[in-house]
């Protein structure tokens, strides 16, 4: 007859047979927040890079050679679009561009002052 090997593994402790209560310790019993301390908010995450956000874009696509069509694409944020196609068409596109500031409501400044 054989009798069953006690195989104990180094790193796992021997089971108990019986249930043991876990060992408390004596937590001081208090009102919690010391008197005089007030809970306050504190900021989880502080944004130290405050650069403003783009509002307008210019997009112009010149393609390497000279005969192939230009075509350039100006937006905002305020909702102003415009498109153009040909040499002529993008630098009118250009020009209008730099001149949205103007009477772009989320640049001009007079705008931003009455908001």
């Amino acid at each position: 007859m054989t009798t069953a090997r006690n195989l104990r593994f180094k790193s796992l402790p021997a089971t108990p047979n019986r249930s043991q209560a876990a060992n408390r310790a004596a937590a001081p019993v208090t009102g919690g927040v010391p008197k005089g301390v007030g809970r306050q908010a504190v900021p989880v995450a502080v944004r130290t890079d405050l650069r403003p956000q783009p509002v307008r874009w210019l997009d112009i696509i010149a393609p390497p050679s000279f005969s192939t069509l230009v075509s350039a694409r100006s937006w905002c944020r305020c909702g102003y679009e415009r498109t153009a196609r040909g040499r002529s068409g993008v630098l009118a596109l250009i020009e209008a561009h730099t001149a949205h500031p103007e009477s772009c409501p989320l640049l001009n400044s007079e705008g931003s002052k009455a908001a």
